[in-house]
């Protein structure tokens, strides 16, 4: 499949480099040159620099014959005039936008999308995508990473194995004989760094970060076996009033258990816009650095900080200031992973990646087949795909011991008739069936042909 991808920022190259890994003609275009020439330096794409809204740059990028744009340049216009110019001069079947301001996303201008008018396909945004990865993170506060799966019956839970583990120096087969009605696996290990699909007989060390799939009523269970206690979140501070801080308070306001949250902004003006927008957040304009202003937030008793402003390094060190000063847990919005290693010796608890959410979205639009959902773990070295077994899928009718799966995978959950299941060698997969796959970047195209799915479309 033909794809033209219009930035290559961090979204645009991540996108390049899963789309082009999988074999497909990809070109990158962007104003900047020097990132097209890092895109086709790194990666297996052609590369066109010039301003992506105008016909004869997407022309000279083979628009005339793709099958797909993506517009993730960081100008929300741009992307708009560029699925319009793909759509109307070049007649692209399918249009992806990435839109950052929340007055394009509104409902009730909806109609703005339509194909006789603005034609997009599907609109991306950063900031909603990470507002709601930032709440699954207050919901399962013992976990660094969480997404849900399998229409929310079941979760992909984070961990950091601590020393006084229960489960520590145990082989992982042996965790089924111990807890046999636990519908739990352990579907990947990051050992100094490296991230692995762990067999029956690995064990988790501490110092080991652990991905679990669970079925989401086993949540608390599978986090307590694990050595993780799930505490109640009932007095939150967000650092960060944009977007995202925004998002999250506006979700934590409408919840029926109330919460009580403290917001630190220090641009005025949008401190008075979030003051505006919410009816119980106590908003506080100010420097989210300022000790004498998480005092007035009572930081010390408080339950979680989110720090979501626009600055990793102020995220962080926001969150090293709250965790000294007695906040219980810190989460953090990071942009830059190569800050990511940095989480454990600060004693921060989680992290959100936006690069990572945006990205897991846009994959989770283009891969067809029936793919109803995709997470990219890390720096896009594993993908958890979970996908509808069609009948003309090589695995369809099989055992899950009879199916060659690449060594870099493992199934982390099955959904039959709306019951989660945990997989065992002698269960068979039947065609309608609901199926969870963690698999390492390098094996991803395996499984999407065992799946029987691909990008095309139908």
């Amino acid at each position: 499949m033909k794809v033209i991808i219009c930035g290559a920022g961090q979204v645009g190259w991540q996108i390049a480099r899963h789309l082009s890994g999988e074999k497909n003609d990809v070109t990158v275009v962007d104003s900047n040159p020097e990132l097209v020439r890092r895109a086709t330096d790194t990666l297996d794409v052609q590369g066109v620099a010039g301003f992506a809204s105008y016909p004869d740059v997407l022309d000279r990028a083979g628009a005339r014959d793709a099958d797909m744009i993506i517009a993730a340049t960081h100008s929300d216009e741009v992307n708009m005039v560029t699925c319009q110019v793909a759509h109307s001069v070049f007649s692209v079947q399918r249009k992806i936008a990435r839109l950052r301001a929340q007055n394009y996303l509104d409902p009730g201008y909806s109609d703005l999308y339509r194909r006789d008018h603005l034609p997009i396909d599907v609109v991306i945004s950063p900031e909603r995508e990470v507002a709601e990865a930032a709440l699954q993170r207050l919901a399962a506060p013992a976990a660094f990473d969480t997404e849900s799966f399998l229409d929310g019956r079941a979760q992909l839970l984070g961990i950091t194995i601590d020393e006084d583990c229960p489960v520590i120096n145990t082989p992982l087969r042996q965790l089924t004989d111990l807890f046999s009605t636990l519908r739990a696996v352990v579907v990947g290990i990051r050992r100094e760094g490296t991230l692995f699909v762990p067999s029956a007989g690995d064990q988790v060390f501490p110092g080991d970060d652990c991905y679990i799939f669970t079925e989401t009523q086993d949540m608390a269970r599978t986090l307590e076996i694990f050595g993780k206690t799930q505490s109640k979140q009932e007095r939150i501070v967000i650092i960060g009033g944009g977007n995202v801080g925004l998002g999250v308070a506006l979700a934590l306001e409408a919840r029926t258990d109330r919460v009580r949250v403290k917001m630190i902004e220090k641009n005025r003006a949008c401190a008075e816009r979030a003051a505006d927008a919410l009816d119980r957040t106590i908003v506080l304009h100010g420097d989210g650095l300022d000790s004498a202003l998480l005092e007035e937030a009572n930081i010390a008793t408080a339950d979680a900080v989110l720090a979501v402003t626009d600055d990793d390094k102020t995220n962080l060190l926001a969150s090293v200031r709250a965790k000294e000063m007695g906040c219980a847990m810190a989460i953090t919005l990071i942009n830059d992973p190569t800050l990511v290693p940095l989480m454990g010796p600060l004693d921060i608890d989680a992290y959100i990646n936006p690069r990572a959410t945006t990205v897991s979205s846009i994959l989770r639009h283009i891969r067809h087949g029936r793919v109803r959902g995709v997470y990219s773990i890390g720096d896009a070295e594993a993908e958890v795909i979970e996908a509808l077994v069609l009948g003309t899928s090589p695995i369809a009718g099989q055992k899950v011991k009879d199916i060659s799966f690449p060594e870099g995978t493992l199934i982390g959950a099955i959904m039959k008739e709306g019951k989660v299941m945990r997989p065992t060698g002698d269960m068979r997969i039947e065609e309608g069936d609901a199926i969870a796959i963690f698999a390492m970047a390098d094996d991803v195209p395996e499984v999407e042909r065992l799946l029987q799915v691909s990008i095309d479309f139908f």
